[in-house]
């Protein structure tokens, strides 16, 4: 079971990674987001930042349908998300392993390629 403190353990290991102030957690390479809360919006209701929730940058729509797809239990969207190459990680459902695997491949399709071991 992983949390923020975990996604932010992560994230700050990386090269050149920027926390942004926010509501939860935002995480930017050269000004790139590659990870951060998700902002859940209801009808009717304002937003609220989930921290439980991590939205993750996946590179395209592929890769997006292939995790929806084998891992149902950990990744979902909603349709303000049709279009983006963006998925929703359930943070209580994956381990810190896995969680840093994830972060770190985001990480990779947004970092500038000479800071990319």
């Amino acid at each position: 079971m992983a949390d923020a403190d975990d996604i932010r353990g992560v994230a700050l290991a990386l090269p050149e990674v920027e926390e942004v102030e926010s509501d939860g957690f935002d995480f930017r390479v050269a000004g790139k987001g590659f990870v951060w809360s998700y902002p859940e919006r209801a009808p009717g209701r304002r937003r609220v930042i989930r921290t439980d929730v991590a939205v993750l940058y996946v590179g395209d729509e592929a890769e997006k349908q292939a995790l929806l797809l084998g891992e149902p239990d950990l990744f979902f969207t909603t349709p303000g998300y049709d279009g983006w190459p963006l998925v929703m990680l359930r943070l209580p459902a994956v381990t810190v392993d896995r969680l840093a695997e994830l972060v770190t491949d985001a990480w990779r399709m947004r970092a500038p390629q000479e800071i990319v071991p």
